[in-house]
């Protein structure tokens, strides 16, 4: 009976939906086991052969703990807001809803055809409101709460109310806005109720603050750090510009401590923790004040438009005790006090400067170590200790969201420093004794005495800071501080698809909708694009206002101010969905609750987590915040979402090239080029063949613009292409669908071939031609449980040989498994069915327990063997065989029998034979006396288990 795996798997797939073998149970007696893939974002281009190889690792462990004897959850779904489909939207006029439910069937379809044990009953779509309406209701729950520095949690925003009406704020350590004013009791209760909303928008969650974010304006949204590369938009290359906007922020800030020290509880690679670490950035050291001097200072006095703190310039410093070689100040060019401060002569050279770093991302400015700029604002601060007058410059390598936008620069100690002093003819002061400081800074700090510096001179670097920080505090010009370089998140996006805020403004303040009328559904609109005042496009929707009469949403006209008031245009950011949907998983159908307290309890997170590395900081930060905060407020048990974590490699496409002289339309083949200058332009691989010969007629079929060509052969009339790895993309045409393999070879020859290519967290090049080897394995293996045509397993006792190959098999495999070793487990199969079917072994004793080892790897030919060796349940429920060490302890020892040192035979011999016994049957045999030819040997050496060596 051949291997007829096509209608195997159709056959296998049906039955599996039909009984919902997968799905989960949220009480069971079982353990219990959560194994989660990264939420796929469902794509118009469908699933190419990289984007499984994830999954395959997770179904295969998912499998694997089932046959273990755990209750296993494994469900799937879509983070279905995003760009994509709205950029499709405004090139279209169809609605993205439209388009987001046709790709998800794509990829529902092509996800099946693999054969995943996905529990489908709790699919969850970011865009369903009935799943937004719980983002929604999680927003305002980060709205209504505030962190207490000192208890190192999220409260409730009444409690802090509570607070100001008896005592003020004065003794609040809370994470806030850097501008919150001391208050009194009286001074709290005196307040109207617009400026105590004010205030406590200074201490929420989520707030409302202006800031400097990444606009595209193509776009027509704010971009986060991660969707930026090389200064342009990571979707469409689009250019990139700094830019202030009111926008909803998190204050994730405050979690920052936790957020570190958490990640030593966490089952994560080094690298990803370290990942996480750097982007945390904890650094300790001082905030140093520095007021502005003379002119500066009377410039802003006259004009009033700074308050009495903004005076001065706020530095955090982790070298406070190098206070004294401070020669210049830096700012952001983006900091609120440049344009106050410049000098009429200056502000031209700093108006220009400004709008050049606009254009530069974060990320860009930060890498750019080489380039020194930087214009001189004309004015001056005062040194905290020497009153002295120091010049304050603006420069772009300064970011206004790290730290305070500013920075103390001491030339003598810092390499950026002494780089710019240099290129800008600033004086710069030695405070470091014996240091040469002519050619270089001197940066080091163990052994480094400070000198030159009033009271810190002689002393060494540790007994200087904390000398000056008590200082600093003592004289009101600074403190002690920790910091981190991980600033709020910015959660608003100026897009139509995504979760719309439940917020509405009243006298210019936010409101909550109450959580009884969620959701609030995402409103129609014609177009998707910002309005032509530059509004988001739901400034676009004609009922888009909130009547708090009749709770609903309402037309624009309405809008009177009193009981009718304008909505958020602004929605959620792609990250809104995707930073608790593991919890939604384990009560996906609950219409009162995000996750009843029951359901989280007994599956409490996940323990199996794999995706993509480009994850490693953005989502799992915010994910691992929700879930702190969450659990503060009650609301979940658990203080991390995951614990042990994966990050799958790339599988990388084999492109191919064709090569066009220049200037010409004439295309020469590879081996042709020599000293010719060429073009390389991307042929589709589907017209490549094996040998990389190109199908020269499909090729100017597939682009137009090239039928009139002229190719330029090879001598056999064949023109070969370039090859090159590169990463798998459709713009390069270096896609394989999965599709067709598992047309052409099998969704199990698919899943082994992907584990086959090599180490799970690797990068490895996709190449189709070394699939025929998995695929010959599959038709061997089905060969073993048959004799022609027919079905044919023993009951027969296996043999010692094929039962010490099942179990050294199953420790093979079990090994692997357990360590993510799923590359090695395919060649243990390999060579197992191999000696099986040397040994050509039928045994059921043996078969049998083969096809449990092998169903996470390949379910669809497992069910179909499991079912023809007369079980009537599915393989998944059969438990995993158990590796008995009897079967691999060696009965006998084949001997190496040498002759003064050379062997010349081998002979089989019990292990526990005695020694002499070994020496007699050794000479007694006929091939040693044939090696003797009558002599008698001086001795005869033996080593039991090991050699025999005849001498003489």
């Amino acid at each position: 009976m051949s291997y007829n795996f096509n209608e195997i798997e159709a056959k296998w797939q049906n039955y599996w939906a039909e009984n919902q073998t997968f799905r989960a149970s949220n009480s069971s007696d079982k353990p219990k086991y959560y194994v989660l893939d990264m939420f796929p974002y469902p794509s118009g281009a469908g699933l190419h052969v990289g984007h499984p190889l994830g999954y395959i690792a997770s179904d295969i462990y998912a499998r694997y703990k089932r046959h273990k004897g755990f209750n296993v959850l494994h469900p799937q779904g879509y983070d279905s807001f995003g760009l994509p489909a709205e950029q499709y939207a405004i090139q279209t006029g169809q609605h993205p809803a439209l388009t987001t439910a046709k790709n998800i069937k794509r990829y529902r379809e092509q996800l099946d055809k693999i054969g995943f044990s996905f529990d489908w009953s709790r699919e969850v779509r970011t865009s369903d409101p009935e799943y937004y309406k719980w983002t929604q209701w999680i927003f305002i729950q980060l709205f209504e709460s505030w962190y207490d520095m000192e208890a190192e949690k999220s409260r409730a925003i009444s409690e802090l109310e509570e607070i100001f009406v008896s005592e003020g704020n004065s003794r609040v350590n809370a994470a806030c806005d850097d501008d919150v004013e001391e208050f009194s009791a009286d001074s709290w209760n005196n307040f109207s109720s617009e400026e105590k909303q004010r205030i406590l928008l200074k201490y929420r969650l989520t707030y409302l603050a202006e800031t400097e974010v990444n606009w595209c304006p193509q776009l027509g949204t704010v971009l986060a750090n991660d969707e930026i590369v090389n200064g342009v938009s990571e979707r469409g290359g689009y250019p990139v510009v700094r830019k202030k906007m009111t926008q909803w922020s998190m204050r994730i800030s405050a979690f920052s401590e936790r957020l570190l020290q958490g990640l030593d509880q966490l089952d994560w690679t080094e690298s990803l923790k370290e990942s996480q670490r750097n982007w945390i950035g904890k650094s300790v050291g001082a905030m140093v004040h520095f007021n502005l001097y003379g002119e500066t200072l009377k410039k802003v006095k006259d004009d009033g438009s700074l308050a009495e703190h903004q005076k001065k310039i706020s530095v955090f410093t982790t070298r406070p005790d190098t206070i004294f070689g401070v020669s210049f100040m830096t700012l952001a060019p983006e900091h609120d006090l440049v344009k106050k401060i410049t000098t009429p002569q200056q502000k031209e050279e700093v108006e220009a400067y400004i709008a050049a770093s606009a254009k530069r991302s974060e990320r860009e400015r930060m890498a750019d170590v080489k380039s020194i700029t930087g214009v001189f604002t004309g004015a001056y601060a005062e040194h905290p200790f020497t009153g002295e007058s120091i010049p304050i410059w603006i420069g772009d390598y300064v970011l206004a969201g790290y730290g305070t936008g500013a920075v103390m620069a001491v030339p003598c100690g810092d390499q950026r420093d002494y780089d710019f002093a240099r290129h800008f003819d600033i004086p710069i002061k030695n405070i470091f004794e014996n240091a040469d400081i002519s050619e270089a800074a001197f940066s080091g700090k163990e052994g480094a005495v400070i000198a030159n510096s009033d009271f810190l001179s002689g002393l060494e670097y540790k007994e200087a800071l904390q000398k000056v920080i008590l200082e600093l505090e003592k004289t009101g010009h600074g403190y002690g501080k920790t910091n981190y370089r991980l600033r709020d998140a910015v959660f608003s996006r100026q897009r139509y698809w995504g979760e719309p805020f439940p917020v509405y403004y009243v006298k210019g303040m936010p409101q909550m909708i109450d959580a009884q009328h969620l959701p609030l559904h995402l409103p129609e609109v014609e177009k998707y694009l910002p309005t032509e005042t530059g509004e988001p496009p739901l400034g676009n929707a004609t009922d888009w206002a909130w009547d708090t009469k009749s709770n609903e949403v309402v037309g624009n006209e309405k809008i009177d101010d009193e009981t009718v008031f304008p909505l958020e245009l602004n929605t959620m950011p792609g990250w809104a969905g995707s930073s608790w949907y593991l919890f939604r998983y384990m009560d996906a159908g609950n219409t009162e609750e995000f996750v009843s307290k029951e359901a989280q309890n007994y599956w409490e997170n996940v323990d199996l987590y794999i995706g993509g590395s480009e994850h490693a900081t953005g989502h799992l930060l915010y994910s691992r915040f929700w879930t702190k905060f969450l659990r503060d407020r009650g609301y979940l048990s658990v203080e991390e979402p995951f614990k042990k974590l994966i990050n799958q490699g790339m599988i990388l496409g084999q492109s191919a090239f064709v090569y066009r002289l220049e200037g010409e339309n004439v295309f020469v083949s590879k081996n042709l080029i020599g000293e010719n200058n060429v073009q390389p332009i991307h042929a589709d691989v589907s017209l490549v063949n094996h040998s990389d010969e190109l199908d020269v007629e499909g090729f100017k079929e597939w682009r137009p613009e090239f039928k009139d060509a002229k190719f330029l052969t090879e001598k056999e009339g064949a023109y070969i292409v370039g090859r090159e790895v590169e990463k798998m993309s459709k713009s390069k045409y270096n896609v394989v669908n999965p599709d067709d393999i598992c047309e052409d070879y099998g969704a199990d020859t698919l899943r082994m071939y992907e584990m086959f290519l090599g180490p799970l967290e690797q990068a490895k090049p996709w190449n189709t031609a070394g699939i025929t080897g998995v695929h010959n394995f599959l038709k061997k293996l089905w060969k073993l449980y048959h004799n022609g045509e027919q079905f044919e397993v023993s009951g027969e006792k296996a043999s010692a040989d094929s039962l010490k190959s099942l179990h050294k098999t199953i420790k093979k495999v079990t090994g692997d498994i357990e360590e993510f070793s799923f590359n090695t487990s395919v060649s243990t199969f390999m060579i197992c069915v191999n000696e099986l079917s040397a040994q050509k072994c039928s045994s059921r004793e043996v078969l049998e327990p083969l096809v449990i080892l092998l169903a996470p790897y390949a379910p669809h030919i497992a069910e179909e063997l499991w079912s023809k060796l007369g079980n009537s349940e599915s393989v998944v429920t059969a438990e995993y065989p158990v590796f008995e060490e009897k079967y691999l302890v060696e009965s006998t020892k084949n001997y190496p029998v040498s002759f003064n040192g050379k062997m010349r035979f081998t002979m089989e011999l019990p292990l526990d034979m005695p020694k002499d016994e070994i020496e007699k049957t050794v000479m007694a045999d006929e091939r040693t006396q044939k090696q003797l030819d009558g002599r008698t040997p001086k001795k005869v050496i033996v080593v039991p288990g090991k050699i025999v060596n005849i001498v003489g």
